[in-house]
């Protein structure tokens, strides 16, 4: 599948082995914590006929958050071995700080502010830089930077404000491009990787949406979501619920990406850096829900990234009670997910 510029969509999953180096959690659960990755996800990517991995990945996996200048070394070659499996099995490798050195999404709250602090800054750059020196010379076809996962909406109270994020961006993709003029950096949008930043035109950057509205079907009965999506009502496609607005239907769903769509028309490149449902809506929504959002994204040119690979989201061992698995090697595989992939 190939963009309006000829280029092969970047179509694939996330792996989450270095999402958190902490404890168990409901977002992290044990096995997320800190592990190589495994061949056996290249290669059955690669087998299904998909191009691309987004490894989301915390800092602190390799450093202190107290000294994070230091970057252990140990640590750093499981990332190694992940780009060269990746270019071992043709699949894009894109390496993404989930948890950047002050700023994560997800709790805990990091000690400083990245978008504010200077310290942060100067460390965030840091880490990209030593990425970028570390693998220059893998190819651009090969090797992505993620900078940052899906800085919040603008305001006060975050912490952040639109300047705040446009000015941390270039900053670490001056850091990287002093090191590796070539590689491609992928930037998130605002406001959680929905809303685009045409201000960033000049930068030659992929700009990355993400592939989670309506939150009632994404998000229901996520226990780190909040209170509002564990009393979401039963998923509906069409017809969920999002914070309040109108029942969501597939209209709603490509007028959200218009805007991604204008950002493209000015000669931007866009992927879809997650998407996915967690796995207490219904099966037969998801996959309703699914298909329409794929057929919007990949027919405007735009790849995408499920999240996840193996666990709540994904095709692998995402532990839905009302769906038909098949055994894979061990795992238990929804072909009825993964076949809808295929397609787009």
């Amino acid at each position: 599948m190939l963009d309006a510029k000829g280029r092969r969509l970047w179509r694939g999953f996330n792996l989450l082995e270095k999402f958190s180096a902490g404890s168990p959690s409901k977002s992290a659960p044990q096995s997320n914590l800190n592990l190589p990755f495994r061949e056996e996800d290249f290669r059955w990517i690669s087998d299904w006929g998909f191009n691309f991995v987004r490894l989301p990945m915390s800092y602190h996996c390799w450093s202190d958050p107290d000294r994070w200048l230091e970057m252990d070394e140990r640590v750093l070659e499981h990332i190694d071995s992940a780009v060269e499996m990746g270019r071992r099995h043709r699949i894009h490798v894109c390496l993404n700080l989930h948890r950047a050195p002050g700023y994560c999404v997800n709790p805990p709250p990091e000690k400083k502010n990245l978008w504010r602090d200077e310290d942060a800054q100067a460390a965030f750059c840091h880490q990209w830089k030593a990425f970028a020196g570390r693998y220059r010379g893998v190819p651009a076809a090969a090797l992505s930077f993620n900078l940052v996962n899906e800085p919040p909406a603008p305001s006060e109270e975050r912490g952040i404000s639109r300047a705040d994020y446009l000015r941390v961006v270039r900053l670490a993709v001056t850091a990287i491009r002093a090191e590796d003029p070539g590689r491609p950096i992928i930037v998130d949008g605002l406001s959680w990787g929905n809303e685009p930043l045409p201000e960033l035109s000049d930068l030659n950057v992929i700009q990355s949406c993400r592939g989670y509205l309506p939150f009632g079907i994404s998000h229901y009965r996520a226990p780190w979501a909040g209170e509002a999506c564990m009393k979401a009502p039963e998923p509906k496609w069409p017809g969920a619920w999002n914070w309040g607005d109108p029942p969501w239907d597939r209209a709603r769903l490509e007028k959200h990406y218009e805007t991604w769509v204008s950002l493209m028309a000015g000669g931007a490149r866009v992927h879809c850096g997650e998407c996915g449902a967690y796995n207490r809506t219904p099966h037969k929504v998801v996959l309703a829900w699914l298909e329409d959002l794929l057929d919007i994204l990949v027919s405007a040119g735009i790849g995408y990234a499920l999240w996840n690979f193996r666990g709540a989201f994904g095709v692998l061992d995402s532990g839905r009670d009302d769906v038909a698995y098949e055994d894979w090697y061990g795992h238990r595989l929804d072909r009825e997910m993964l076949e809808i992939l295929q397609r787009f």
